[in-house]
């Protein structure tokens, strides 16, 4: 494998590595969706996956987790089922992708070469999918908030909900899952494996060579 191809996986799994850890930041943080009021200026207060948060001026923050699963909206369940499936996926993308590294001593055998590139197709894909099933709800938590506050039937003086760091975080983390899946399917298709019939009627035909010159000297 030749030294682009062998950068591009390792830039690659970096890549996929960080995102990851950033989908599981979203996953935790309870920053989702924020919203303050102008009664009180001096609470906010925060909704995530697993807790609300309420946040003081002064430096105090107090969460507490949902009481129960099934009081949940059905938008904090679809949110929690995705953003779970995107770690899953995306985790045994890195475990599949790991062992294709040209890095790795694995796969020594005569057709060693060709399963580490199925191993890192294979990883680049299933990162393009962990990277879609996080944009999902993230992008969907982003649409019902815009929605409620532009909604005309909720009057001014009512508080509305607003972009969190986690939605931020979430896009950053989706978006580099889907590149570096990228990255690892490209790094693939740029290595130049010759086949080994070719190498064998390569050495076949200098040995027809090598003979020829012979038979050529004892004339």
């Amino acid at each position: 494998m030749d030294t682009c191809a062998c950068a591009l996986e390792l830039l690659g799994m970096l890549v996929y590595v960080g995102a990851w850890l950033c989908a599981l930041t979203t996953t935790i943080l309870p920053q989702w969706l924020t919203m303050s009021t102008a009664l009180l200026p001096v609470e906010s207060y925060e909704l995530g996956l697993w807790e609300t948060c309420v946040v003081q001026d002064v430096g105090g923050m107090e969460c507490r987790a949902y009481d129960s699963l099934l009081g949940l909206s059905t938008d904090l369940k679809l949110a929690r089922i995705l953003m779970c499936a995107a770690l899953a996926v995306g985790m045994l993308g890195i475990l599949v992708g790991i062992p294709g590294l040209d890095l790795v001593h694995s796969c020594k055998e005569d057709s060693g070469q060709q399963t580490k590139r199925i191993l890192i197709i294979t990883g680049g894909v299933l990162g393009m999918v962990s990277g879609v099933l996080c944009l999902i709800p993230v992008s969907y938590m982003a649409h019902i908030a815009v929605m409620h506050f532009f909604d005309d039937k909720v009057p001014d003086v009512v508080p509305r909900w607003e972009f969190g760091d986690a939605l931020y975080c979430g896009w950053a983390a989706g978006f580099l899952l889907i590149v570096a899946g990228l990255i690892l399917i490209t790094s693939s298709s740029c290595s130049q494996v010759e086949p080994q019939p070719v190498l064998q009627r390569r050495y076949q035909v200098m040995g027809t060579g090598v003979n020829y010159r012979k038979r050529t000297e004892y004339v």
